[in-house]
């Protein structure tokens, strides 16, 4: 690659080139007095369209050639792909230096319940915050006509409420107030921990960000000044810092992203949260929110400068490997990555920019699994492997090939199906090592880590959508730092399930032991036949039968019934087609 010029410099020799090519054309035998193909294409090579300075970026300089120019890559030219016969040479090892020791940064003496883990992220200081936001925007919507009841939430309280989203994330019912209902079917925790109305009104109200100041941020809409993400702050900043502080990532780590959807009439229904996570367990280290191009200004294109945002040397170190899928690996950001000496490894589309595009010697459909190609480029190798289909992946930090193997069972032409080993190349192997252990704990199949218990419900605010998201990052990563203590001090740690249960009662107060009270049975809303056991046999289906309270008073209809509610002593319909029954509790 020519070294970089300076603008004058360019000019100066751009000049001297015309002058040339004026002189030639005097004694040329071409009439037209324009430049041939050929002849553009050699005075564009000159210059590289990757340095900061670019003919086409110069004034005062001879007008550009009506057609569009020809992109070459002479490089490409002399690549073609090597096969098993070739030896590929190992990269030289980056020495690995963190900033830290790698792991927990907790004293693992120190008995950590679950609650404590979590309000390492959401701690009684940010929910005071929480709180004061919350009842600002009530009062707020109180003020502008909104008719409901509203008391200021306080400290406790909200933790009790956070405690009921984790509830209602471990025992799913298909409508949130189904946790209310006042049936055989009812759950009596919920209705103990907190009234539905109030649980409703909290719901409608949390802010994370002071709705004054966020006034001001949307009268700046349109402008430089405004900020997409303000109402997701002081919390996300709060949730990112933690954590950086609680714990040191392992050497191999991974870019990965959520997709957190939306149903709220926003720009976008999806949001995208790009996470740095340590590949040994899944633990978020760091994450930013994508909202739309607007919010998430880029230099060198998203898929470059979303990693890079995530790549903090001060809080990291150096001489870690960084894995990554194909939306974000590119040779331009792999090299670049290697210059602030971190290693990288991902899988990457053929039609990115200066990855090779050679036909020689290439793999084929009917190319039989196990085969591999490689080509190396200064640094970076890239690498196809055929499994079931073709796979591309390149690194900075593997040779090609160094014997590896992995098993496929396969169907002979008999029908028998065996278990066979096939020739793997070393970018693959590692790469489904430490960028598919990530994708089982982030939201990918199998695992689901962050997914399995997840305290989201509907919401119509994007921005309550994103802060419920903050819950269960908070929530998983709490688990893994009490997986790792456990782990240090030779102890068996809770399964997730047992540590969210824990969690969740502690957030709302009662112990392990504590049931809930069991109801007499005459308290119970059940449906009974108000028909007397001793009533003649051909006068059962009339005799006792009584206005329907629900019919009366809804349908001003005087509709006659058998059934009774047992605890109130109420006549209601109970047909399939008219359930009075439950509509009446329902509005009681």
């Amino acid at each position: 690659m020519p070294l970089p010029i300076s603008a004058t410099e360019a000019s100066h020799r751009i000049q001297e080139e015309l002058d040339l090519e004026s002189e030639e054309d005097n004694h040329s035998s071409d009439e037209s007095g324009e430049d041939t193909e050929d002849e553009r294409i050699h005075f564009e090579l000159r210059f590289d369209p990757a340095e900061d300075i670019c003919i086409e970026n110069l004034e005062n300089i001879a007008p550009a050639p009506p057609r569009k120019r020809a992109r070459c890559q002479p490089k490409q030219d002399a690549w073609s792909w090597k096969t098993e016969n070739d030896d590929d040479a190992t990269p030289s090892t980056l020495p690995f230096l963190p900033a830290r020791e790698p792991g927990v940064q907790l004293s693992a003496a120190d008995n950590h319940t679950p609650l404590d883990l979590f309000k390492l992220f959401f701690s009684e200081d940010a929910v005071e915050t929480l709180c004061q936001n919350t009842n600002k925007q009530a009062a707020g919507n109180i003020a502008r006509g909104a008719t409901y009841r509203w008391v200021d939430v306080g400290v406790a309280e909200f933790y009790k409420y956070i405690g009921l989203l984790f509830y209602m994330g471990m025992i799913k019912l298909r409508d949130i107030n189904d946790n209310w209902k006042n049936t055989i079917f009812s759950l009596p925790f919920p209705a103990e921990l907190m009234a539905r109305d109030r649980y409703r009104t909290i719901s409608w109200n949390v802010h994370m960000s002071d709705p004054d100041e966020e006034r001001v941020n949307d009268a700046q809409t349109g402008t430089s000044a405004h900020d997409g993400l303000f109402r997701l702050k002081p919390l996300m900043n709060t949730i990112q810092n933690a954590c950086k502080a609680f714990y040191h990532p392992h050497r191999n780590i991974a870019v990965d992203q959520h997709m957190v959807a939306c149903k709220g009439h926003t720009i976008s229904n999806d949001f995208k949260l790009f996470v740095l996570a340590d590949s040994s367990n899944g633990y978020t280290l760091d994450f930013s929110v994508y909202t739309g191009k607007n919010n998430f200004p880029t230099v060198q294109g998203l898929s470059y400068d979303s990693v890079m945002s995530l790549i903090d040397i001060k809080y990291l170190g150096s001489g870690y490997h960084v894995y990554m899928d194909d939306f974000y690996t590119s040779p331009k950001l792999f090299k670049d990555l290697l210059a602030f000496k971190f290693g990288a490894c991902g899988t990457y589309r053929d039609s990115r920019r200066d990855c090779p595009r050679s036909d020689v010697n290439v793999l084929t459909k009917k190319s039989p699994g196990g085969t591999y190609r490689w080509i190396r480029d200064g640094p970076l190798v890239y690498v196809k492997w055929m499994d079931t289909q073709e796979v591309s992946v390149c690194s900075t930090i593997h040779a090609a090939y160094t014997g590896d193997t992995v098993k496929r069972r396969v169907k002979s032409r008999q029908g028998v199906w065996s278990s066979q080993s096939f020739p793997c190349p070393s970018p693959v192997v590692e790469y489904n090592k430490f960028m598919g252990g990530v994708e089982e704990f982030m939201g990918g199949f199998p695992g689901e880590l962050i997914q399995y218990y997840t305290a989201q419900h509907k919401t119509m605010k994007w921005y309550r959508k994103l802060f419920i998201h903050f819950l269960d990052i908070a929530a998983t990563n709490a688990y893994l730092l009490h997986k790792e203590l456990m782990q240090n001090m030779h102890k068996d740690s809770m399964t997730q399930k047992a540590f969210r249960e824990e969690l969740t009662e502690q957030l709302c107060g009662v112990t392990q032991t504590q049931k809930a009270p069991v109801k007499e049975d005459s308290d119970l809303h059940i449906p009974v036949c108000g028909v007397e056991l001793n009533t003649d046999g051909g006068k059962k289906a009339h005799a006792n039968r009584k206005t329907c309270a629900y019919c009366r008073k809804h349908r001003g209809k005087q509709a006659k019934t058998l059934w009774k509610c047992r605890a109130c002593h109420v006549y209601l319909c109970l047909l399939p087609e008219r359930n009075c029954f439950n509509a009446w509790h329902d509005e009681e």
